[in-house]
């Protein structure tokens, strides 16, 4: 037979193997991905989403701005001793503790296994997913970058140890997802500065941070990267439907990959995720700060309230510290090797007593809060940055980005734009919702005041009358003698 037919006939049979295989494997993966989207949708969801149960599960995704809502909100109603031990932690969570009524953490739906369903309520906060991404890459370098104060990753690596296991706190190191993507982002930085320094070079040269790669990571690269496919793209809707790499589920890697392989299994992931959004007791939206703000003190932390008045209200104006920290409260390695984690795990201080606690105390509490957290946060980014200048992160810097990454960014986090849009219907239905509600209740309170001030005004009224009526009658009395005088 001619060379040139075997080697057609070859190829042409490996391309049937290879289809075959193909074939398979996207069988095997549509059984997989659709036996866990059945059980998952028929799993107990509590029916009563508008009620607030025994315990609060605030499932943050990470860079969705839940650092100000667990720290200005949540921390000003629950008490330490009512925060679940799992809380921003190593994996310490003990579904034994029955007595803990607030669980916040970076861990995915898949917690859910260890929660009683029907008494718990579920909240989270959802991000534009470009944003999302950007943040993420963002937050990576500025942690990374803290670090650089070592003269190499060596040092780094062996200090940074040292001190966690000094601490009672604990660092973005030991927590998902930044275990994984600051240690990565760190060495990077490091293998950048270590080429610059071969070379000889002391300055960068100046353009878009998120295109520096003399200096780190360029964003584009940062997209393409496996890790980041793994971890962050669609990272909202892995982690409500409970698919993470950090998800408790077994069969939680293969169905993940199963989707990212083959990208049309990827909507019945979106299915159970949107299911699960209906069913929260809240969903917040990122860019919708003061409306979500709003929505959260009247929809979650009135019921918090209204269920344990007592207890928590003492909680509202003090100034309580938790020894375990948020997943942003990361290490901060400097030159006299101290940590905030270190300086978090002080003493409770006294907490003020008020008992008459409200919504619109709560609200002023959060804004005053948020304040502050957003001016350390401000310092602290600054101080991180300035150890990779001239490279600068920024609104106006963003602007920078080339539609191309930007359409990519979009591309690989197809599934979560959708969610996010299905999260955009959800808040703004509930937001007028409960405008309505909170119109309602101003509504009566009005006819109340008028119905009281009606009532009030009706005494002097008579009163009036009875002395007008009086006055008639002496008058006339008087008239009445006069005449017969003259008579």
């Amino acid at each position: 037979m001619d060379p040139i037919i075997k080697l057609i006939l070859l190829l042409i049979f490996f391309r049937i193997a290879c289809a075959s295989t193909d074939e398979k494997n996207f069988e095997h993966c549509e059984r997989l991905v659709k036996s866990w989207a059945l059980s998952s949708l028929h799993q107990g969801i509590n029916k009563d989403k508008h009620t607030l149960q025994d315990l609060l599960f605030f499932l943050h995704v990470p860079r969705t701005g839940g650092r100000s809502y667990y720290h200005c909100f949540l921390k000003k109603l629950y008490p330490n001793s009512q925060e679940c031990p799992r809380s921003y932690d190593k994996l310490r969570f003990d579904p034994s503790k029955t007595k803990c009524r607030l669980l916040a953490t970076h861990d995915d739906y898949s917690m859910m296994e260890k929660l009683p369903k029907e008494r718990t309520s579920v909240v989270t906060i959802v991000r534009n997913p470009v944003d999302r991404v950007l943040s993420s890459y963002e937050f990576s370098v500025e942690v990374a970058a803290r670090f650089l104060v070592h003269p190499d990753l060596a040092s780094a690596t062996k200090m940074s140890k040292r001190v966690r296991g000094k601490t009672n706190g604990v660092s973005t190191l030991d927590i998902w997802p930044w275990k994984y993507l600051v240690p990565w982002m760190r060495g990077d930085l490091f293998t950048r500065r270590d080429a610059r320094r071969q070379k000889g070079s002391s300055e960068a040269k100046r353009g878009s941070p998120y295109d520096m790669e003399d200096i780190l990571m360029p964003l584009k690269e940062f997209v393409d990267d496996p890790i980041v496919h793994d971890i962050v793209h669609n990272g909202a809707t892995f982690q409500i439907a409970g698919l993470t790499n950090n998800s408790y589920l077994t069969e939680s890697h293969e169905i993940r990959h199963c989707i990212q392989e083959h990208k049309s299994l990827g909507q019945h992931v979106l299915h159970v995720a949107k299911k699960r959004l209906d069913a929260m007791l809240y969903v917040g939206l990122t860019a919708e700060h003061k409306e979500s703000a709003t929505m959260f003190a009247n929809v979650v932390g009135a019921q918090i309230i209204n269920k344990w008045p007592a207890p928590l209200k003492s909680n509202l104006y003090g100034n309580s510290s938790s020894s375990h920290l948020d997943s942003e409260l990361e290490i901060n390695v400097d030159q006299n090797n101290s940590t905030l984690d270190e300086k978090a795990t002080v003493q409770d201080v006294s907490e003020a007593k008020r008992e008459n606690m409200t919504v619109a105390e709560l609200i002023e509490v959060y804004e005053g809060c948020i304040s502050s957290l957003l001016k350390t946060q401000s310092r602290r980014r600054f101080a991180s940055l300035k150890r990779i200048s001239p490279a600068n992160f920024s609104k106006e810097a963003r602007r920078s980005i080339s539609d191309e990454v930007l359409q990519q960014i979009r591309t690989l986090n197809h599934l979560d734009v959708e969610l996010f849009s299905y999260a955009q219907e959800i808040f703004a239905m509930r937001h007028v919702q409960l405008m309505g509600n909170l119109d309602m209740k101003d509504g009566t309170k009005s006819k109340l005041n008028r119905s009281l001030a009606f009532e009030l005004w009706k005494i002097p009224s008579l009163v009036m009358l009875f002395i007008l009526l009086l006055i008639l009658f002496l008058f006339a009395n008087a008239r009445r003698r006069v005449s017969k005088v003259k008579v």
